[in-house]
């Protein structure tokens, strides 16, 4: 079985998620201190505590893209969903030029783009590249044996 993500976009979420979590709880933990004349309680420090974990969340959705690929299919994990596609439904993998991301190309000119894929992963993204379509070539050598 073949598994890719995203290696800098995933960098760069964890570090933004980091600086929220930070950057929030340390306001929170200095609002009580603070002389402006507003009254802060501790429920307003938990508050603003929460509210950085709720953007770390946010930011840390950019590190969920993910495919898996073995003999039999493909499983794509994007931002807002998952699926699986069998080899024999996808035509090919691509990477279309000046594309930032990788794409299943499936019947009837629809596609489905490979956020786990980016073109700013490098050699990692080709690597993940020649992987995803050995195993569509060997599926589709499994298939024409089967036929026989």
């Amino acid at each position: 079985m073949f598994q890719a993500r995203p290696h800098k976009a995933r960098a760069i979420a964890i570090a933004v998620a980091a600086v929220f979590v930070v950057a929030l709880t340390t306001v929170a933990v200095l609002l009580r201190n603070s002389s402006t004349g507003a009254n802060f309680y501790v429920s307003d420090q938990v508050a603003m505590a929460g509210i950085g974990l709720i953007l770390a969340g946010g930011a840390l959705w950019f590190a969920r893209p993910r495919v898996r690929a073995d003999r039999e299919g493909v499983e794509v994990r994007n931002m807002l969903s998952a699926r699986r596609y069998p080899w024999p439904e996808i035509e090919s993998v691509s990477f279309p030029d000046g594309s930032p991301w990788a794409r299943l190309e499936l019947a009837d000119d629809e596609y489905v783009p490979i956020l786990a894929v980016q073109a700013i992963d490098g050699e990692h993204a080709v690597t993940a590249m020649r992987e995803l379509r050995r195993l569509r070539r060997e599926a589709a050598t499994d298939q024409a044996d089967s036929d026989d």
